[in-house]
């Protein structure tokens, strides 16, 4: 091992696409290792927003002078955080992610980082310098006009690399990566400058086929179907959140537009979000398969020696 990587905190990385079964990899991770764990995923920080986003479900809890939201006795960070009507860049979770895994180490305890938001996950094992581009709401008007065919477009003649990884289907992400490249001059991807390692990763990716991936994914939609889900976006809609919102933009909730507007069947919706989240395992697949680093593990007691060797060097 490289003498400086050596002397840093060590923060175990656990990351795959949804469905995977990370959940329960890190709750046992984190009662053997004595770990707790950072959420990663861009979905699961919304408040009121459990059941299409498959949050581990917890409970807040008071420790001390602060509340954690607490899922099998394990502290969980950035998870069930921010109200859905508000957005929250990648800037914002980098910085409250390495504060949060400072923390952790401080304590005593191992920080782990779990989700399937890959730029999340690469703003920390990185340290990603993002600049803050302020949104503007001329430019995004005129944006917002243009087909998703022309946005798209319009962003792989810009930046052919972010246009490979990002929802194609979701406008106000598409808006945003535009208006960055517009506003700043420069691709998103180019901007993104690594510095100086913090931690000393250890990053295990959940390795499932793609055949029993996409069962999985299947069966979890028909379970959130059973545990209420179209309620859920339906108390949503009644307290005013807008289908532009980025919370309500994402897979598991704007599949639902149509039945509400009265355009399409539950059946069809439910048939689509089965489709899109599938679509959605492939793309964060793509992004993970880039990183060399990643170390697939295709059974739990695998990821666990791993876990073990890296913590006694």
């Amino acid at each position: 091992m490289d003498e400086k990587m050596s002397k840093l905190p060590k923060m175990i990385v656990l990351l795959g696409p949804t469905g995977a079964g990370k959940t329960d990899w890190s709750l046992r991770f984190a009662k053997k290792f004595s770990g707790e764990i950072i959420g990663a995923d861009s979905r699961q920080m919304y408040k009121k927003m459990n059941i299409g986003t498959a949050k581990p479900a917890g409970e807040w809890r008071r420790a001390g002078l602060k509340k954690l939201y607490v899922v099998d006795d394990i502290p969980h960070y950035m998870t069930d955080i921010i109200d859905p009507g508000k957005a929250f860049s990648v800037a914002e979770f980098r910085n409250s992610a390495i504060k949060c895994a400072k923390s952790i180490h401080k304590a005593g305890h191992i920080p782990m980082l779990v989700g399937g938001t890959g730029l999340y996950i690469s703003s920390v094992v990185d340290n990603l310098h993002i600049p803050r581009i302020e949104p503007n709401k001329q430019l995004r008007k005129s944006l917002e006009e243009k087909s998703l065919d022309e946005l798209c477009n319009l962003l792989e003649r810009m930046d052919f690399e972010t246009v490979q990884n990002i929802d194609k289907k979701n406008k106000r992400r598409l808006i945003r990566a535009l208006e960055v490249c517009i506003l700043s001059g420069e691709s998103f991807s180019k901007q993104q400058q690594k510095g100086e390692a913090l931690f000393d990763f250890l990053q295990i990716g959940v390795d499932v086929s793609r055949e029993e991936l996409y069962r999985r994914l299947d069966a979890r939609v028909d379970t959130m179907m059973k545990l209420g889900l179209l309620k859920e976006v339906e108390l949503l809609l009644k307290q005013k959140y807008a289908w532009h919102l980025p919370s309500m933009s994402g897979v598991g909730y704007r599949q639902f537009q149509a039945y509400f507007e009265g355009t399409e069947t539950l059946d069809r919706c439910i048939e689509l979000l089965k489709r899109d989240t599938r679509r959605f395992a492939r793309r964060q697949m793509t992004w993970f398969r880039r990183n060399k680093d990643i170390r697939w593990c295709k059974t739990y007691e695998e990821a666990e020696a791993l876990i073990e060797k890296f913590l006694s060097e």
